[in-house]
């Protein structure tokens, strides 16, 4: 079968792999769409792992069940999860599933949804594979997991019906973000960026106002906007405007990290500026738990959140390339949400 092999950004290859053999408990998975992530292109993480083959968004069709497999037969339209929870430790006993090790490190594809085929192991079809309703197709499936890790996130912030929110950065997180927040009834939804494109997108997806996240003074802006408070919740979702996003919250408010930042980056402010007399929590989320996927196809399949407008590129497998470089330098071209299609 073919894959597409990541070694850099700009070092995407077309490779051919063996059709993955599964056994027991197991699925072999037939890629229709996957997603490319923020995540994927994050080269520092990736560098001591590559060669490999990318691609955790997915939606496809069962091609073959593994003995022992009830719930599945070959033909079904699903979406699945790369890293489900184990269910019984102590991060999953106390509801933080995405902490749990067997999530984190102990589960994936083989090789990656980058490729025409991948084996889903016996823990993921046990509880991270999800039938799609007719009314779904595969490009929106794909959102699936990223919708589910954006869920997530607003739930660890607690953000409550009429809050305002502010979203910084406005790439495809942002942008669901956005959206979500409209659709779980927030309050006025703040947005900024740099990129003239994504600005136009976050207005198009449900933000009253948009910023320049370099060129307007984030704080006073925000308080001309807002009644003259500063923002209920902040979620940055890219790690370059953590120190615009910091100077953005109310007091008593909240700051989401949903992004990740560079490797090394720090928080600008100290603890006083942070913390004394101001009662701003700061929190984080990462990944979605197999609950939070199951909501999240919920939203898809209700259109409560619009995901197919989203998707602006589509490439064969053979020029995923040409996405990485996309979604790696967004400035250089129109882009929120790019897809690969391996079967073509």
């Amino acid at each position: 079968m073919r894959v597409a092999m990541y070694y850099a950004n700009k070092d995407v290859r077309l490779e051919e792999m063996p059709v993955p053999e599964i056994g027991p408990d197991e699925l072999l998975m037939k890629i229709e769409a996957s997603g490319i992530c923020g995540s994927d292109v994050m080269e520092w993480y990736r560098k001591d792992k590559v060669p490999l083959v990318l691609g955790h968004e997915v939606a496809g069709t069962i091609e073959e069940v593994g003995d022992g497999v009830t719930k599945f037969e070959p033909g079904d339209r699903v979406s699945a999860t790369h890293h489900v929870p184990c269910n019984t430790c102590h991060y999953c006993l106390i509801g933080h599933h995405t902490a749990c090790d067997t999530l984190q490190r102990g589960t994936r594809f083989h090789p990656g949804g980058f490729a025409e085929y991948v084996r889903v192991p016996a823990i993921n079809v046990d509880r991270g594979v999800f039938p799609l309703p007719d009314s779904v197709s595969f490009e929106e499936a794909t959102f699936v997991e990223p919708l589910a890790c954006a869920l997530r996130g607003q739930m660890q912030a607690n953000i409550k019906p009429g809050q305002s929110v502010f979203v910084i950065g406005c790439g495809i997180s942002g942008i669901l973000h956005i959206n979500l927040a409209k659709a779980l009834g927030a309050g006025r939804i703040i947005a900024a960026d740099t990129i003239p494109y994504r600005m136009e997108m976050a207005k198009r997806f449900g933000a009253d106002h948009v910023l320049d996240a370099e060129k307007d003074n984030i704080p006073e802006r925000i308080r001309e906007l807002n009644d003259g408070l500063l923002a209920d919740q902040v979620i940055i979702c890219r790690g370059k405007f953590i120190p615009q996003g910091m100077s953005a919250s109310e007091m008593g408010g909240t700051v989401l990290f949903f992004a990740g930042a560079k490797e090394g980056q720090t928080i600008p402010q100290t603890v006083n500026e942070i913390f004394w007399r101001t009662e701003i929590t700061l929190t984080s989320a990462y990944a979605g738990s197999p609950s939070d996927c199951i909501n999240a196809l919920k939203l898809i399949r209700d259109e409560r959140v619009n995901v197919k407008d989203m998707i602006t590129h589509r490439f064969p497998l053979a020029e995923a390339g040409k996405g990485f470089m996309m979604v790696s330098r967004p400035w250089e071209q129109d882009s929120i949400k790019v897809i690969v299609e391996p079967q073509k």
